[in-house]
């Protein structure tokens, strides 16, 4: 019978089998291959609202997106009843495939216990801004090196650019607070779900997307509760594929809200 070996020798294998793992995982990460562009983006200003499940409405928010040449700004503000304010800016380009060029996050008010002003270079990957908690506010600073796959702010656009069929696909995305890191987002195609506008029958690809934290993290934030919530989104295909709808949190550890599409109301 072989015996376990014992002490600093054996310590240092552990290490050294961490670091390769390590290893593996960076070079998994600096391999990741960015969405494919199968439908340029252009001009956009869509209507939202935002509301619990059980439908009470809690912010009406607009969807702003311009396009130059392949560089394409989206801007996604929710203004809410209660004064709080989510306002995200994202540049990314779609040269080929699609590419985070910068994204700039503002939560603050009532409705986010955490506020935060964050800013990700898509280039440099550094990730800069505050967060808040309480009275206490935190300088978010710090450096990651991104994989190509970054989909920070560009998540419905991405999902909208996914081949027919495909039943699974893991994405980067940057956590800025409370220190800025990368988790993965494994997304599931769960099949089709029907929905009707006025008398139209129509079916919306459902996807569920998991955040996978990774490393020790991973491993203890669902015993201490910190697992992220799944978030589900709603796609209707064809030759013009478009967003129908969301459910899933603003920010760790927050409700599970409700994004769809809305139409203006015209006094009489």
């Amino acid at each position: 019978m072989a015996t376990r070996p014992r002490g600093p020798r054996a310590r240092g294998s552990r290490a050294s089998i961490l670091c390769a793992g390590l290893a593996l995982v960076l070079a998994a990460s600096a391999g990741a291959e960015p969405v494919a562009v199968r439908y340029t983006e252009g001009v956009v200003h869509g209507f939202l609202r935002l509301g619990t499940l059980d439908g009470t409405r809690l912010a009406d928010g607009d969807l702003l997106q311009t396009a130059h040449g392949d560089r394409v700004t989206t801007r996604l503000v929710f203004r809410f009843h209660d004064g709080s304010l989510h306002d995200e800016t994202t540049v990314f380009s779609e040269r080929g495939r699609f590419r985070l060029i910068e994204d700039h996050l503002v939560q603050k008010g009532p409705s986010f216990p955490h506020p935060v002003d964050v800013t990700i270079d898509g280039g440099s990957g550094r990730v800069r801004g505050t967060s808040e908690d309480g009275a206490k506010v935190t300088a978010v600073d710090g450096r990651l090196r991104l994989p190509a796959d970054v989909a920070n702010g560009m998540v419905t656009v991405l999902l909208k650019n996914l081949q027919r069929g495909l039943q699974h696909v893991s994405l980067s995305m940057v956590a800025a607070t409370p220190k800025p890191r990368l988790v993965t987002l494994q997304i599931a195609n769960t099949g089709e779900d029907p929905f009707s506008i006025g008398g139209s029958e129509r079916r919306a690809t459902h996807y569920v997307i998991k955040v996978e934290i990774g490393g020790l993290a991973g491993v203890v934030a669902p015993l201490v509760g910190k697992q992220p919530a799944d978030t589900q989104v709603w796609i209707l295909g064809g030759d013009v594929p478009a967003f129908v709808r969301s459910e899933g949190p603003l920010y760790n550890g927050g409700p599970i809200w409700r994004i769809e599409l809305t139409s203006p109301t015209w006094k009489q």
